[in-house]
């Protein structure tokens, strides 16, 4: 278990950049990951799509030139994210950028989008989608591959400290199983781009972007022959707290609300302790 932030990290987070990320919502941090844990994780992501977990989705139509596909909570099964999990820096990182005490994981989620996928990731926050309450969390979003501009990943910068809106699926952008005027209704893209300072950031393999599950974002598809293989590591801390929703939660954690109450921290095997106090 990795509880010393090595010194290669150390150098790329400072109080500047703990700054930029409360007061933005994200954080780019370039070559985070070395080439040892770049190829693991590759593999990682290698072995999840050749054993996709039940809990997999296409969020890409028939219709599409390409396929964009998620898996989510594959970790206990994968010997790679693992590695990434338990040995990499990344949950040392996140006990800075959330000013935590403690770090655990919440969950693993694969985003896959091979050549030529136009599917759009719309606009959304994190947290409606989960089944937790509290500030200090963090998503991390880790490609193995190149990411154009074309491709990046975007966010609105500060809207964590704004409202929540209501999740949608990616497939078909609906909240169907949400009921509508519960939350707000998320601006359209012209209108989000006119009003708001947009973040995003080319990347090469081993750099990360870390951000606040209620930031704001999004990316195009991926129109070239390239693919974009992308692992997110969602962690929590100190004051995130079990709060079971009204609507349907993804991913769905079987039992969890049997085994936690309203409102009690998120200890159990599910949410494994990375960094304790």
């Amino acid at each position: 278990m990795n509880t010393i932030i090595p010194e290669r990290i150390a150098q790329k987070i400072n109080n500047d950049n703990i700054k930029t990320y409360k007061k933005t919502g994200a954080l780019y941090i370039p070559s985070v990951l070395n080439k040892k844990e770049i190829e693991c994780l590759e593999k990682g992501i290698e072995l999840n799509l050749q054993n996709l977990s039940h809990m997999s989705k296409t969020a890409s139509s028939k219709f599409d030139t390409g396929i964009f596909i998620e898996d989510f909570c594959t970790w206990q099964n994968n010997p790679y994210y693992k590695q990434i999990i338990f040995s990499s820096p990344l949950a040392a990182i996140a006990r800075l950028l959330m000013q935590s005490r403690q770090v655990r994981l919440y969950h693993d989620h694969m985003v896959v989008k091979e050549p030529y996928t136009q599917k759009v990731t719309p606009w959304h926050q994190d947290l409606p989608y989960y089944n937790i309450n509290g500030m200090q969390h963090c998503s991390f979003w880790i490609p193995v591959d190149p990411v154009s501009h074309e491709s990046i990943l975007e966010f609105v910068s500060g809207s964590h400290l704004g409202p929540w809106y209501v999740p949608c699926t990616f497939k078909d952008n609906e909240a169907k199983w949400f009921p509508r005027g519960s939350l707000l209704e998320m601006p359209s893209d012209s209108e989000i781009r006119l009003h708001n300072k947009i973040l995003g950031w080319e990347m090469n393999p081993g750099d990360v972007v870390v951000f606040n599950m209620l930031t704001v974002h999004g990316s195009q598809g991926v129109l070239k022959n390239q693919r974009r293989r992308v692992l997110s590591l969602r962690f929590i801390g100190d004051d995130v707290r079990f709060a079971p929703r009204k609507w349907k939660t993804s991913p769905n954690f079987p039992g969890i609300n049997q085994r936690l109450k309203i409102g009690s921290p998120m200890e159990d095997n599910l949410f494994p302790l990375l960094l304790p106090v």
